[in-house]
């Protein structure tokens, strides 16, 4: 991996820079498992299989709709401003987002040594970082992390909420990071481990993408146009001019 050929990083979050997907997968299994045994339907558990294939990676509530979908369960979209009891798309969204910021809470999260090895090689060399994540949580999660001011720019689920940018697997997020950070997509290298996020880089005009295999599966990660397969972010640092 040749740093030189590349002006900035655009890192993903839960599960690229931090273990946040762990809790994630729990949030989401404890709000879908619940929601599908009150339905008395005899609906299959959640599992984790469903939330690489349908949540991984994408906007909260789009997640919620494209499980839905799956299952073939149809229920009203709602609000965002709907609370986490509601039987709307919304509201479940609401319900998972309120499990996993009592989770965040009452333990914290603690980045992957490997992803701050990169980090202090990237900013040793001068590379413009970003992050450009679906969450609403980004800017409480990096703060967790003791990560918040390692970036110059974030790009989260509330600013593309703001300016109207379509989530992941769209590439306008990862767009307007490159962008803001003032340096052409081309020059830019995105760190994604969800498939949404690999094909939002790879349908995109950057420079690389690199998947970060933290479960999705290498196989997975490249037929969505991951152009290189690490399974910890260290391994980028090795062979670097």
């Amino acid at each position: 991996m040749n740093w030189d050929s590349y002006a900035a990083a655009l890192f993903d979050l839960d599960g690229v820079l931090t273990p946040t997907a762990v809790v994630h997968m729990h949030a989401w299994s404890r709000m879908f498992n619940a929601f599908l045994a009150g339905r008395g339907d005899d609906q299959p558990p959640y599992t984790d299989e469903d939330y690489f294939r349908y949540v991984d990676g994408k906007p909260r509530y789009v997640g919620v709709q494209s499980f839905l979908t799956a299952r073939g369960i149809e229920l009203p979209y709602g609000d965002p401003s709907d609370p986490p009891t509601a039987e709307t798309v919304c509201g479940l969204g609401n319900r998972k987002n309120e499990a996993f910021n009592a989770v965040l809470a009452a333990e914290g999260i603690a980045p992957y040594p490997g992803s701050v090895r990169l980090l202090d090689h990237l900013a040793e060399r001068g590379t413009a970082l970003a992050v450009v994540s679906s969450s609403k949580n980004a800017r409480a999660v990096l703060t967790a992390a003791g990560l918040l001011d390692r970036f110059g720019v974030i790009v989260d689920g509330v600013v593309a909420a703001e300016l109207g940018l379509p989530g992941k697997p769209a590439p306008d997020t990862f767009t307007y990071a490159a962008d803001r950070l003032g340096v052409p997509t081309r020059t830019c290298v995105v760190l994604e481990d969800a498939e949404s996020g690999v094909r939002a880089g790879a349908a995109g005009d950057f420079g690389l993408v690199v998947g970060v295999d933290r479960g999705t599966g290498a196989d997975r990660l490249r037929a969505a146009g991951a152009q290189v397969i690490v399974t910890e972010l260290d391994e980028l640092i090795a062979g670097a001019a």
